[in-house]
């Protein structure tokens, strides 16, 4: 699997949502349940979403994040360049200023980190999308 980025609003046709978060300046992750690894926010964009209201919506449910900013960051395309099996999606950037609990879903934990970790549950796409803002 790779991930490629674009431009906003050049692929078009998007399955996902990405959040790069944030917080006070070092990178937000999250824990899911039935994972050891660490992830950005983010997941399917229901029928009925824009993408931004998607990203807000992952956002809040898998980090707790109340007070922010956030913002359109690229469109990326993840899949096997050999068969074209893949998807497109939108990532966003969030600046955090406040997190309140964590609300009840398939998260367990966020955590704070200065550089990504090395365990990452898409180690292919979140460094990518990370290096569009130079982390």
């Amino acid at each position: 699997m790779i991930c490629k980025t674009y431009r906003c609003n050049e692929l078009q046709q998007y399955k996902y949502v990405v959040i790069l978060s944030l917080y006070k300046g070092s990178i937000l992750l999250s824990r899911h349940k039935d994972r050891n690894t660490w992830e950005t926010q983010g997941g399917h964009i229901e029928p009925g979403e824009t993408p931004l209201e998607a990203a807000k919506r992952e956002l809040f449910e898998e980090s707790g994040a109340e007070e922010y900013t956030i913002q359109p960051l690229c469109d990326y395309w993840e899949g096997d360049p050999q068969t074209g099996a893949g998807a497109n999606g939108m990532a966003f950037l969030a600046n955090i200023e406040s997190c309140g609990s964590m609300p009840d879903s398939e998260m367990a934990e966020v955590k704070v980190f200065d550089l990504l970790p090395e365990n990452l549950t898409y180690p292919a796409i979140t460094p990518v999308l990370f290096a569009e803002i130079g982390r």
